[in-house]
């Protein structure tokens, strides 16, 4: 049995021995608690029964719990510079037996694990062994995106890139041409925040529910994200320019 508030409750209790002063903290309580919901909306949207949309719900309470103790440890969001928070949160519930503080029935135990890893990876780097898996990871990558372009069209930018003066810096060439041409872009090879916020406009295509899309369609995440931006670089901002049109140029088309 899938107890969704005294997962919370349990959750709560995890998050307060961190810094909520902290910035980072502060925005992974929040984001944890709105993917939570987003994940409940995608699963009820594609008519899944009820035990399904409490896992899913319950999925997104714990998909990124690895990250208090990243930035604990690293004070950055950045797995390539820190540790795969995926994996750090799996270790901090599986292997040290924190997850049945948030769930008794330990059924659903390789399903939670498995989506938990899967949510960060590459597509192509997913490890999914049963349908069940495959679903609860594609409803949870799809909960996370939605959020985090939600997050990025007002939280403060040092906290959300990791710098305040992206507009000073380049999109790299590699990066601009896997956007455009693979649209796609691996985060091992993003050299700057500038490429980190291009990876972000490569969510886009990288959602597995159109109710996703038509999400962050009617937030206008990627033209509010936009227009946060102007790059003192001509080359860089025509760049993004390209980016951003041909963002709204597949969403029209989804």
């Amino acid at each position: 049995m899938i107890e969704i508030q005294k997962a919370k409750q349990a959750l709560k209790k995890y998050v307060s021995q961190y810094d909520s002063t902290n910035d980072r903290i502060r925005v992974k309580i929040g984001h944890i608690e709105r993917v939570s919901q987003k994940a409940k909306q995608v699963a009820t949207g594609i008519d899944l029964p009820e035990e399904d949309v409490k896992l899913a719900e319950l999925i997104g309470l714990l998909h990124d719990i690895g990250r208090f103790e990243q930035v604990r440890r690293y004070n950055t969001f950045n797995d390539q510079k820190s540790i795969n928070h995926g994996e750090l949160g799996v270790q901090i519930l599986f292997e040290e037996g924190k997850i049945r503080e948030f769930i008794e029935d330990p059924q659903y135990d390789k399903t939670i694990k498995t989506a938990i890893l899967n949510h960060s990876r590459n597509k192509e780097d997913m490890k999914i062994d049963n349908e069940k898996e495959s679903l609860h990871s594609k409803i949870i990558r799809d909960a996370d995106k939605i959020d985090i372009l939600y997050m990025l069209t007002f939280e403060n930018k040092e906290t959300a890139w990791g710098s305040s003066n992206i507009e000073k810096e380049k999109i790299s060439s590699e990066i601009y041409q896997e956007f455009m041409e693979k649209e796609v872009v691996y985060y091992p090879k993003r050299k700057t925040a500038a490429d980190v916020l291009v990876s972000h406009f490569a969510y886009v295509f990288d959602f597995n529910y159109n109710q996703g899309l038509r999400i962050i369609q009617q937030n206008e995440s990627f033209k509010k994200i936009y227009q946060r931006f102007q790059f003192e670089d001509q080359e860089t901002q025509e760049k993004f320019d390209q980016i951003y049109q041909k963002v709204e140029q597949y969403l029209k088309k989804k």
